[in-house]
């Protein structure tokens, strides 16, 4: 067996306090600290201050805490379970730590690594759940960032969840034998069925479903998770997202996925690249379809990793479709969709006060036809509108909204690569518009917004979209007058 390269000075552990006396002595910032840390618990906490600061007073009356104004003895954490020097005065904290010490009550001193019996860890708190993460003192800011990357991983309903398993457990015992059934019960009630009613907080639903794969002695069915990817960003995903990522068997994803949010997933699950670039389809539709079910069938848990939302032009209604025929249970998990993102790196307003109260997102191919789409209407009454995969049709787009009326000089934003380090910006007009289709230069998936909100955007960093092309003034002027 592998040894860590360090030994632990400090072995963690979990102990008991429902009920049992803990105190803590002092009477500013570090007896504050401590007291909300330890107000987590059950404990008996009692706080011993003569003069407590304005905050620690406050927070001991909301939290039902007594404060003892008493100047310290030992015979105060006498019996105590724990006990917390955090005076601030190295003199008393010495002397605190020396009291529990011949007491046998154990102390932590605050910031006083050699009078502590124990360290605090930082907690993530999803009771019965808890995971402490201690530096054994060394570095107390260390442990909250580590902290705070655990706390995202970790579901809120997690707490609820772990109850509920416990409820369970004699039931489980006496029903389903040792061994790999009793193992692959617990795996898939912790991801599957009842965590996932628990996550949105139907706890009736979560008891059924459990009911439900108790009686199924083992036999258990796959479960697919149509989940947004986001507009590109790894870091611009949901946490759900990237929870469900971590427990998929199967992740089968768009092209226009990056492989840095697909390795997100767990190093062992099958990856399935099932394409729809343009030009470039690797299945068709129906047989992505027939792909998610038959691996649900399977009992795998799959992932359907899509380019930003799901929702949104990412032909998820079909998917839904074939899997509510195919009666396989599915879910949907919501993503950042490009416009936003493409937005954001212009720092563009989509709606503005006093210029566009609504937004519309479409696909230049809806122009194709021969009526006016209700979308273009919209446009010409002031709407902002997001227009997806629309380089190819950009000459469409721009003589359709001008021989319908909207203005040529209507403010017009590209973005290539949105969220993405790569990003390419381009502004310009709608009359400038018909020569995004000429750009070879951009390989990547482009988003255009169009219409009077834009002038909202920060054109400082992004080039004119075509040549010759006049610059745009600065924000703050064309803001003038648009009751921003």
């Amino acid at each position: 067996m592998a040894r860590s390269p360090q030994p632990i000075n400090a072995f963690p552990v979990f102990m008991r306090v429902a009920g049992r006396a803990v105190v803590i002595v002092g009477e500013g910032d570090e007896a504050l600290a401590k007291a909300r840390l330890m107000g987590e618990t059950s404990a008996a906490l009692k706080v011993i201050a003569q003069r407590p600061s304005a905050e620690l007073a406050a927070w001991a009356a909301g939290a039902g805490v007594d404060i003892l104004p008493l100047p310290y003895e030992p015979f105060l954490i006498e019996g105590a379970a724990l006990a917390f020097a955090a005076t601030g005065n190295e003199d008393l904290d010495r002397r605190i730590s020396d009291d529990a010490r011949r007491l046998g009550v154990p102390v932590n001193a605050v910031d006083r690594p050699e009078c502590c019996d124990f360290f605090t860890p930082a907690l993530v708190n999803r009771a019965p759940v808890v995971v402490a993460v201690g530096t054994e003192g060394a570095a107390p800011v260390l442990a909250q960032m580590i902290r705070a990357r655990i706390d995202r991983m970790l579901s809120p309903a997690l707490g609820p969840l772990a109850i509920l398993a416990a409820s369970l457990r004699a039931a489980v015992e006496n029903l389903l034998p040792k061994g790999a059934v009793r193992r692959a019960f617990w795996s898939e009630f912790f991801a599957g069925a009842p965590a996932r009613a628990m996550e949105v907080g139907h706890a009736d639903e979560a008891r059924a479903a459990a009911a439900e794969l108790l009686a199924r002695r083992g036999v258990y069915g796959g479960h697919v998770s149509l989940v947004g990817a986001g507009p590109g960003a790894e870091d611009l995903i949901t946490l759900r997202a990237q929870r469900l990522l971590l427990q998929a068997d199967v992740i089968v994803h768009d092209a226009l996925v990056p492989d840095a949010v697909v390795a997100l997933g767990r190093r062992d699950a099958e990856r399935i690249a099932v394409g729809k670039r343009k030009g470039c389809h690797s299945k068709t539709q129906s047989e992505i379809n027939d792909l998610l079910v038959s691996l649900a069938r399977d009992g795998r848990k799959v992932v359907r990793l899509k380019s930003g939302d799901p929702l949104v032009f990412g032909r998820a209604g079909e998917e839904m479709q074939a899997l509510r025929d195919a009666g396989v249970s599915y879910e949907i998990v919501p993503g950042v969709t490009a416009a936003l993102a493409a937005a954001a790196d212009f720092e563009l307003p989509l709606t503005l006060r006093g210029v566009s109260s609504s937004l519309v997102f479409t696909t230049g191919h809806d122009l194709k036809g021969e009526a006016l789409p209700d979308w273009a209407r919209l446009a010409i009454s002031g709407a902002t509108v997001a227009v997806y995969m629309g380089r190819s049709v950009a000459a469409d787009v721009a003589a359709r909204l001008v021989a319908a009326g909207l203005s040529p000089d209507t403010a017009v934003a590209v973005v290539e690569n949105a969220s993405l380090p790569g990003r390419r910006l381009l502004h310009g007009t709608l009359a400038d518009l018909p020569s995004l289709a000429g750009r070879d230069d951009l390989g990547g998936p482009v988003t255009t917004i169009i219409g009077d909100a834009v002038a909202g955007a920060d054109f400082r960093r992004s080039a004119p979209l075509a040549s010759g092309a006049r610059p745009l003034p600065e924000p703050a002027r064309r803001l003038e007058g648009a009751g921003a």
